[in-house]
């Protein structure tokens, strides 16, 4: 790798772009900015522009306040509505898919399309967002399309006049400002220059170590990564669908099974949320659906789990003439607030739709219900002593920690459906 300080002699003189502030983005944004950069995040919202060029943030994360709070303060982050010149632009977006399961690429090509512009000789762009397969040489393809007048990098030429790379983020909602100093980092580059040049950048606030390879492997491992979970969560959770079936508590035979050394079952649960797990197997599915066997079926398998939860709740509630029923997390994992493809948000979404009873809503991450739910008659949004205290049955769709010191004697008169197990 070459030296360092090479490319960038001094943060101080050094301008980074972030094209997109969510729950990757503003964080990078933040790191960046504490470590000296200067850096300009755009967002299409008007409302967190606001709120981060006061030093305030619009999710849930540990610490990201005081960072972002320190670096607006010190000059060193604010945010915009439109793309502006810079030296490194990061692009942290979103990929979802469309309802056919395909991946969407366009909040990408629209990043793209908006710095094109402002790119100049020597600039790197590195996409941080999850991609399908070939996503970063669409990333080059793109900003040919808008800029013949800059030499593209190609895999077997070390002459640019642009770096393009990907960089796919590997963090922990809840742990992210210290899994992005301390995680390894996979870096691929069009060519082998341009790895070099982002992993030159990286190098300013990464402790874990960085491996260079090419974009396409740098694609593909990242979406593994995930799949690897989602195949290992299935079989969790279709293990619990046999225990429900054989009678037999999934929870204790877990932990017996895992007595064993080269046994490791992780928990099962009510489906499979978030942007990455729930999403990223399906890119892998849609490159090669003759191959991803496995693969599709534990994707089948975790999109299944929130319907089957769905149908042990209203098998408890044809019990009951009037049922008050206690959901208990809406965000798709524990002590955070993030709805995304959240199997809890689903279920409840579900049984309000189907008006199965009265909903008592407790998400101690959030400060009002989703739209989907707060036009529901059905539905209230309460503290988790007022919904242990009137309802009749007890969902717990999220494991969050509050719920995990509930009095056991509250439970005792309650029919309770544990779908993360924290009452086992």
């Amino acid at each position: 790798m070459s030296n360092l300080q090479s490319v960038f002699p001094d943060p101080l003189h050094t301008r980074i772009s972030v094209y997109g502030l969510g729950y990757v983005g503003l964080p990078v944004a933040g790191v960046l900015a504490s470590r000296g950069f200067e850096v300009v995040g755009v967002e299409v919202e008007p409302r967190i522009v606001d709120l981060i060029n006061n030093g305030k943030i619009h999710i849930v994360e540990p610490d990201l306040e005081m960072v972002v709070q320190a670096a607006v303060a010190a000059g060193k982050l604010r945010a915009t509505l439109e793309p502006e010149p810079a030296d490194v632009f990061v692009i942290a977006v979103p990929t979802p898919f469309t309802g056919d399961k395909q991946p969407d690429v366009s909040y990408i090509e629209n990043a793209v399309a908006a710095i094109a512009p402002h790119l100049k000789k020597g600039d790197l762009v590195v996409l941080e967002s999850t991609s399908p397969v070939g996503t970063t040489e669409r990333i080059r393809d793109w900003i040919h399309q808008r800029r013949n007048d800059l030499v593209m990098p190609e895999p077997d030429k070390e002459e640019a006049d642009i770096h393009i790379a990907h960089c796919p983020e590997r963090v922990l909602p809840g742990s992210v400002l210290r899994e992005l100093v301390d995680n390894d980092r996979i870096i691929g580059g069009i060519s082998p220059r341009c790895a070099e040049h982002a992993a030159e950048l990286y190098q300013f606030f990464v402790r874990g170590e960085i491996h260079l390879t090419n974009g396409r492997t740098a694609e593909m491992a990242k979406l593994v990564e995930n799949a690897f979970r989602d195949v290992n969560i299935a079989f969790a959770n279709e293990l619990s669908n046999i225990c429900d079936e054989l009678d037999v508590n999934v929870w204790e035979l877990i932990s017996l099974a895992n007595k064993h050394p080269r046994v490791n079952i992780l928990a099962p649960g009510p489906g499979v949320g978030g942007h990455c797990i729930a999403v990223d197997p399906w890119f892998i599915i849609a490159a090669s659906p003759g191959k991803a066997k496995v693969i599709r079926a534990a994707r089948e398998i975790n999109d299944e789990k929130p319907q089957l939860v769905l149908e042990k709740i209203k098998m408890a509630a044809r019990k009951l003439r009037t049922p008050v029923i206690a959901c208990l997390g809406l965000s798709y994992k524990r002590d955070i607030d993030d709805l995304r493809e959240s199997p809890a948000l689903h279920i409840v979404e579900r049984l309000a739709e189907e008006k199965v009873g009265e909903l008592l809503v407790v998400e101690p991450n959030i400060k009002t219900l989703p739209e989907s739910l707060a036009k529901s008659d059905s539905v209230r949004f309460v503290e988790l002593r007022e919904a242990m205290a009137a309802a009749d049955i007890i969902v717990v769709l999220t494991d969050h920690r509050q719920f995990k010191r509930v009095d056991r004697d509250q439970l005792k008169p309650k029919m309770v459906i544990d779908t993360r197990g924290i009452w086992r």
